[in-house]
């Protein structure tokens, strides 16, 4: 692989696109995983996939400058100067609209909700992501608009309390890392202005209480009639101890050893996290097919 190739891969940040499973999320919690369903959901993936790169690299592009300060982001391609700024807007244009033709193509509905998700990042990284609160929310909504993309193109309404889950768990996730954020900052290091209107007592409140709040949604999703008729069993309940053992291990992860800088790097290296998502994934299918 050439360099300016590399480089090209790096920008897109496809580790990033593990996010994205979130539109799968519909389809699993109604069970619903027909052939064609499979299909439509890998589809999604992968054109949002492309959608999410094109903001990533806009984000990159206007950021420049505070990203050259960051002790990480300045190795980034733009900021290292690998990739041209000029380069890096054709690619971005390329991607936007490449992905809304292919939404468009795949399910109308699904192309109205990834435009949505397109002005909201781009108010993002212009204005709100410097609001305090309000950028931790936007980055929720995000996760939340994945999940009504998986909706819309499979057509199958998604519970609200799985709605409301994702919101919490997604702003956990958020405030765990504006907490490496702020560490960076007591320890002299040169970050992002999103830090203003935070600091370690409120970030560390909000993070247990939004945790217990998740854990509490989910055991309301987990007991709700519609579900335990669409599982055929009352014991889904029973998962809720592998959502603890996640948010517990991500928080020792956040508070002991300081790794909550990319949850998306977390998932994809914590082997402990890995275990407890695949028990949770597997539990679903064993208490389905044990009714």
């Amino acid at each position: 692989m050439s360099k300016n190739l590399k480089n090209i891969l790096i920008l897109l940040r496809p580790h990033q696109w593990l996010k994205n499973a979130f539109i799968a999320a519909p389809m699993f919690f109604a069970f619903q995983f027909t052939f064609e369903n499979i299909i439509k959901i890998c589809l999604g993936i992968l054109i949002f996939s492309l959608c999410a790169s094109a903001v990533y690299v806009f984000n990159d592009i206007h950021d420049v400058k505070e990203d050259r300060k960051h002790p990480e982001k300045k190795e980034r391609p733009i900021a290292s100067g690998q990739v041209s700024i000029t380069t890096a807007s054709v690619l971005a244009l390329f991607l936007c609209s490449t992905s809304l033709i292919f939404a468009f193509m795949l399910q109308k509905m699904f192309m109205f909700i990834m435009i949505v998700y397109i002005l909201l990042n781009i108010l993002y990284t212009l204005i709100l992501k410097h609001i305090a609160i309000v950028d931790i929310t936007i980055i929720s909504i995000g996760f939340v608009l994945r999940l009504f993309a998986g909706s819309a193109i499979i057509g199958i309404e998604t519970s609200m309390w799985i709605i409301i889950v994702t919101f919490l768990l997604a702003l956990f996730l958020a405030l765990a890392k504006r907490r490496d954020d702020y560490i960076h900052f007591i320890e002299g290091k040169k970050v992002r202005k999103n830090i203003d209107g935070y600091n370690l007592e409120m970030i560390n409140a909000g993070m247990m209480f939004l945790a217990s709040v998740t854990v509490v949604a989910y055991i309301m999703y987990s007991v709700t009639p519609d579900v335990i008729a669409r599982m055929g069993s009352d014991k889904l309940y029973l998962t809720t101890m592998f959502v603890i053992l996640g948010i517990l291990r991500y928080m020792q992860l956040t508070f002991v050893y300081k790794k909550s800088g990319s949850p998306t790097n977390v998932v994809l290296h914590d082997r402990f996290l890995q275990i407890v998502i695949a028990l949770w994934l597997l539990s679903f299918y064993v208490i389905h097919n044990m009714s």
